[in-house]
């Protein structure tokens, strides 16, 4: 069953960019497990591959995706749906 996000799969991503790297420590865990360096990062936010990965990384790890969704006002379960949908 396909569920549809409420809000834009690109705008969640890069809302949770944001609150993932207000965290030095998390930021950091990003780019090791990504395997992204801060110039790559940026200069391919427009990239659904990357932006996926971002939300990938916060499914990783459950506390994190559940204080971002908190953080960003919006619901794990639409985040986990941006994924989805980045990956399509």
């Amino acid at each position: 069953m396909n569920r549809r996000t409420a809000i834009d799969p690109r705008q969640a991503a890069l809302m949770a960019l944001g609150w993932t790297l207000s965290d030095d420590e998390r930021a950091s865990r990003l780019l090791a497990l990504t395997g992204l360096d801060p110039a790559d990062l940026r200069s391919r936010l427009e990239d659904d591959a990357v932006l996926a990965a971002i939300l990938r990384f916060l499914e990783t790890h459950e506390p994190d995706l559940i204080a971002c969704a908190d953080a960003i006002d919006v619901p794990p379960a639409d985040l986990v749906a941006s994924r989805e949908a980045l990956e399509r």
